[in-house]
């Protein structure tokens, strides 16, 4: 990473509420001004979630091209859209932003619990989804929830469905999945392909371990409501972007710079728009 960190800002999810931490960006206007102002604190990377008019989760590619298009006015920031969605929806639902172009998606390697539910994502659906970002050069996060995930992902990466450089998602502390620890996070990395790119998400009260744990293993984080509304215990964060400020001083103080957008264009090639 040549002294550089790559910082992802997850400013919306499908599961974080209003009622979770009021100041939630849920419209595309206020998703928009919540992209840039996470790009202004030093996030390179923006991971797209979107709601509907009454707030639930949706995959519709109309608030999708709605929500980029008011993104791309006002900031430079990479957006990778996801193909989680949330739970309940079908894989063609999840899929379909991805006709959108985005420069990156996830991409989910495996069924995980989620807390009292469950997302299913079986070899077949990997595969389609896989083939599809291929087909429109969109460059996929493979968010790894389990380590049978990131072997899963050595499927797809074998059958040619996947080609480097390879950037993975290391999803730990979902309820009801992998418990975040330090030894945990270490095992995950090395079973990772050689030379892979890897951003470690933590979920709840890992979120900020994770932070510090990632940074002295040179890997990238990535911070926003969608992973935890907290500050600290008991205090809320003002916005997405006092996260990312944070993560962004405390990789300055390891002696990172915070990638930009062009930084993270160049390191893992994504097409030219």
């Amino acid at each position: 990473m040549n002294g550089q960190v790559i910082i992802t800002c997850a400013i919306t999810g499908a599961e974080t509420t209003r009622e979770h931490n009021p100041a939630l960006p849920m419209t595309p206007e206020e998703i928009a001004s919540a992209a840039a102002d996470a790009r202004r604190a030093g996030a390179a990377v923006l991971h797209l979630h979107v709601r509907d008019e009454k707030g639930a989760p949706t995959q519709s590619l109309d608030v999708f091209k709605k929500t980029i298009g008011l993104i791309r006015k006002k900031t430079d920031i990479v957006v990778e859209v996801t193909t989680g969605g949330a739970v309940g929806m079908t894989p063609e639902e999840r899929l379909q932003p991805v006709t959108l172009e985005p420069e990156m998606a996830s991409l989910d390697c495996g069924t995980v619990n989620f807390g009292d539910e469950y997302i299913v994502n079986t070899l077949p659906t990997m595969r389609e989804f896989a083939s599809a970002m291929k087909k429109h050069r969109v460059r996929p996060t493979l968010e790894c929830f389990d380590l049978s995930h990131i072997y899963a992902s050595h499927v797809l990466i074998k059958e040619g469905l996947i080609a480097p450089p390879f950037h993975y998602g290391l999803v730990l502390n979902v309820p009801g999945g992998v418990r975040y620890e330090p030894e945990v996070l270490d095992f995950f990395v090395r079973k990772l392909p050689q030379g892979s790119f890897w951003t470690a998400m933590g979920i709840g009260r890992a979120s900020l371990p994770v932070v510090y744990n990632t940074l002295a293993m040179g890997g990238c984080i990535r911070v926003g409501f969608e992973d935890n509304v907290y500050y600290s215990k008991g205090v809320l964060a003002k916005s997405n972007a006092e996260l990312v400020e944070r993560a962004a001083r405390l990789g300055r103080e390891a002696g990172l710079t915070p990638a930009s957008p062009s930084d993270v264009r160049k390191l893992l090639q994504l097409r030219e728009a």
